[in-house]
């Protein structure tokens, strides 16, 4: 059974340690600081096999080193950034094996956030990094709007029972967001009531799952007729492509 552990990190930082249940080897998912993740391997005694990376951004790289000059873990990442403390560079469609923790995982390109950035799939568990949030996305740093809406669309095709392991605990904010956009939406406004319930209580929103997501993330929704309408109202004409409806979207949430 595949056992994923949260690790908070920063303020809002999730790293994700991942292992088969009974097995004392482990993968780790964007570690940007190496002290709660050797926390973590001390306290179950489990061996760090190897390092996956899906950005070049601090708060994802930052304990890379520490951890490795501890553990000797392989690190692994995107070959379309320069991230020097990789060994192993993917790009999608690598599938890569791990014998000791009897993992595997696949690869998606999945660029908009940065240029390079990648999603790692293993059974139904996909850890999306920057890209794809539980009620949101990235912010466009180094893509482009149509880069990112790609990006998002290829994700969304995953099965619908999908968990989604993003990188922060955006969640309440970005369906702050998302009920602007789409405030009569039923099933965002159910979701919005039970993430409260959880924030109040002190609980991660994290993992989501896919049908969630695309029944209320806005930026999964471009080809609703309610998404077209706010798009239309804020371009003051018709969008002549989902592409253009997601820009649009994407656009008012950098300023929201």
């Amino acid at each position: 059974m595949l056992n994923i552990i949260t690790i908070p990190a920063f303020d809002d930082n999730y790293i994700w340690l991942i292992h088969q249940e009974g097995n004392s080897n482990c993968i780790v998912v964007d570690p940007g600081d190496d002290e709660p993740v050797m926390d973590v391997l001390n306290k179950l005694q489990l061996n760090l096999e190897a390092i996956l990376i899906t950005h070049h951004h601090p708060d994802h790289i930052g304990g890379v080193k520490a951890l490795v000059a501890a553990t000797g873990a392989s690190v692994y990442g995107p070959a379309n950034e320069d991230i020097k403390v990789l060994d192993y560079r993917l790009t999608e469609e690598d599938t890569i094996k791990f014998d000791k923790s009897a993992l595997s995982f696949s690869v998606f390109d999945v660029p908009g956030h940065t240029k390079g950035h990648i999603a790692y799939l293993t059974e139904d568990a996909l850890f999306s990094g920057d890209s794809l949030f539980a009620g949101g996305c990235g912010r466009l740093f180094e893509g482009t709007a149509e880069q990112m809406y790609q990006s998002l669309s290829k994700l969304s095709k995953l099965p619908a029972d999908t968990r989604i392991y993003c990188a922060h605990e955006y969640t309440e904010s970005n369906l702050n967001f998302a009920l602007a956009v789409e405030p009569e939406n039923t099933d965002l406004i159910e979701r919005m009531k039970e993430v409260k319930i959880k924030r109040a209580n002190g609980q991660s929103t994290v993992p989501s799952l896919m049908h969630v997501e695309q029944a209320t993330n806005p930026f999964l929704r471009s080809h609703q007729a309610s998404l077209i309408k706010v798009a239309e109202s804020r371009l003051g004409q018709t969008p002549t492509s989902e592409i253009e409806t997601f820009a649009s979207i994407r656009s008012w949430k950098d300023s929201f």
